[in-house]
């Protein structure tokens, strides 16, 4: 076999192979914001950064017939409102669970309208899903929603366009509870948040368990007054993202007890601070 035969079949390869490369890269490239460090240092915004006095306190992956009532309950307890991230396809079927969310003073956004992972570019089915869900809570609170967090935080160059389409606004978390597992407890769910949390933070818990470990919610709901006197101990204000601003953390923001000191960020010369 002459040697240009291989070469030309490799060059063929190369042809085909590289431009695919290339696309999956432009489709999945952008969920490197699910790293806290990229998300932290390229976009704080996205990471939820807020007003350094406020914390935003978000659930996400309901409406759950069950479980978000209870949660609803608490929260009242607490005089604390929250931002609610609701699946599409359950706000469908439990839409008077949204809309006593909304009536409660509390707000709703958007968190896609299945818990799936886009691996596949699929740009067309990432804005009909978005606009679906974002009918969904409009159906059942009469209000617009304005924000939303992608399931598993992963977001993609085809739900960043979706998003825009949608007219929401994408924002991640700058501490969670790691509350989704069998083994979580109320003291693990906050030493979770109190390791990565500082005024400024948005918190991402669940007040349901449809993509978790059955039951799992009750460590979130157990573990929330702790958290709640936690931080207002440390002088912050607790509520929705519709309260929590857009300055970054800075040095006058107070630490949380038990989470990490207080480093200042430098703003990078020549790029906005609110990135």
């Amino acid at each position: 076999m002459p040697a240009s035969v291989p070469r030309a079949a490799a060059r063929r390869a190369a042809a085909v192979g590289l431009p695919l490369a290339a696309a999956a890269l432009a489709h999945i490239g952008p969920a490197a914001t699910w790293l806290p460090v990229v998300r932290g240092r390229l976009s704080p915004r996205l990471a939820g950064a807020g007003h350094p006095r406020h914390v935003a306190l978000t659930f996400d992956d309901g409406p759950d017939p069950v479980s978000t009532p209870r949660f609803l309950d608490a929260l009242d307890g607490l005089g604390v409102r929250a931002t609610f991230f609701v699946l599409g396809d359950a706000a469908v079927r439990h839409p008077g669970v949204v809309r006593e969310t909304a009536r409660r003073g509390h707000e709703v956004a958007v968190h896609g309208w299945s818990h799936d992972r886009p691996w596949l570019p699929a740009p067309a089915r990432d804005v009909r899903a978005l606009r679906r869900a974002v009918e969904a809570v409009q159906g059942a609170t009469g209000v617009t929603p304005q924000w939303y967090r992608p399931p598993y935080g992963i977001l993609t160059s085809g739900r960043w366009a979706a998003a825009r389409a949608a007219g929401l606004r994408p924002v991640l978390w700058t501490a969670w509870g790691r509350d989704w597992t069998a083994a979580a407890t109320p003291a693990s769910v906050r030493a979770s948040v109190e390791a990565d949390l500082r005024g400024g933070g948005t918190v991402l818990l669940h007040d349901s368990d449809r993509t978790a470990a059955p039951g799992c919610w009750r460590a979130t709901l157990d573990a929330l007054p702790d958290l709640v006197a936690g931080w207002r101990a440390a002088g912050l204000t607790v509520g929705p993202l519709a309260e929590h601003g857009t300055a970054m953390v800075h040095a006058t923001a107070p630490r949380i007890p038990g989470g990490p000191p207080v480093v200042p960020r430098r703003p990078v010369p020549g790029r906005s601070r609110h990135a």
